[in-house]
């Protein structure tokens, strides 16, 4: 790939030639005449400047969507060329939900790279919306999903089933008892995960489906991560609701306790999440590797 095509997708990614020039280590004054000397040769303007910030046009957006393509295509090409010399290479971009970056998927990433240690690895993470919005712009090349939604343009693979649970601090009243029914739920403070968030998603249909309306739940408030959840339970008189992934160390060091919930299961699947269209060698490799390697989860 040209180097001026690195320039383009540097300024696109991040609408700034500064952070642009940043990243590939040359001056700004450089980055600039790169995008002019490219506008140039396609005779279209590719960003709008406005004072300080750039922003890409319609004909950059379609720069941009075809140049990543390409770039895929490239990794595609390493992979193919190392596979005849035994040698798996190539870059694959992994977004993944907040959950299943921090708990889940991390030690599997590591063997992973053990096993392919040629192909570079970048993970993204958000809750499973954000991912699946950057697999569509194709900022990704596959995600990990928890939600259990699904989006018409892209195609889901089950790889390991989740239970969320209910959780208090061990210094709270609550942690007395051991179970609470359902409409305990309706006099208790909670803390959830924030909209968006798949594991939100799915607490809210699992309530929906035993009769009880979410927007009834004394909900104090939404925080934006698991761990954020359980730092504030520690010290609040309320409950909250997490992948049981997430409170193995928790448990152990009992600063957080499991409560049960009477005719209430929250169960789900973690998901690989896919663009339609031809199947890729690389993110194909890595699925084949977590579904043969799930049993580790």
């Amino acid at each position: 790939m040209d180097f001026r095509d690195k320039v383009f997708i540097a300024v696109a990614e991040s609408l700034s030639f500064s952070k642009a020039a940043e990243k590939l280590y040359v001056s700004q004054p450089a980055i600039s005449r790169h995008i002019k000397e490219m506008e140039t040769t396609l005779g279209i303007q590719l960003f709008e400047r406005k004072g300080n910030r750039v922003y890409l046009t319609l004909a950059g957006e379609v720069s941009y969507n075809h140049l990543k393509r390409i770039v895929q295509l490239y990794g595609e090409l390493d992979f193919a060329l190392g596979t005849l010399k035994d040698e798996h290479k190539g870059i694959l971009r992994i977004g993944a939900s907040s959950t299943i970056a921090q708990y889940v998927i991390p030690s599997l990433l590591a063997t992973f790279h053990k096993r392919y240690p040629n192909i570079e690895l970048e993970l993204f993470n958000g809750n499973s919306f954000d991912m699946e919005q950057k697999l569509l712009r194709n900022d990704i090349d596959l995600a990990l999903v928890e939600n259990n939604s699904s989006n018409n343009n892209l195609r889901y693979i089950n790889f390991a089933e989740d239970n969320i649970v209910a959780i208090v601090g061990v210094n709270s009243p609550l942690s007395h008892q051991n179970t609470l029914d359902l409409q305990d739920l309706l006099q208790i403070p909670i803390v959830m995960r924030e909209y968006g968030s798949g594991t939100l998603q799915v607490i809210e249909q699992a309530f929906t489906s035993v009769g009880i309306k979410f927007e009834k739940l004394p909900i104090l408030l939404h925080l934006g991560s698991t761990e954020a959840i359980k730092n504030f339970l520690v010290n609040f008189d309320g409950i909250g609701f997490v992948s049981e992934q997430s409170i193995e160390k928790e448990l152990l060091l009992k600063t957080l306790k499991q409560i049960f919930i009477t005719n209430l299961s929250i169960k789900r699947f973690f998901r690989i999440a896919l663009p339609l269209g031809p199947e890729l060698n690389v993110p194909n490799q890595f699925v084949r590797f977590i579904l043969a390697n799930n049993n580790r989860l």
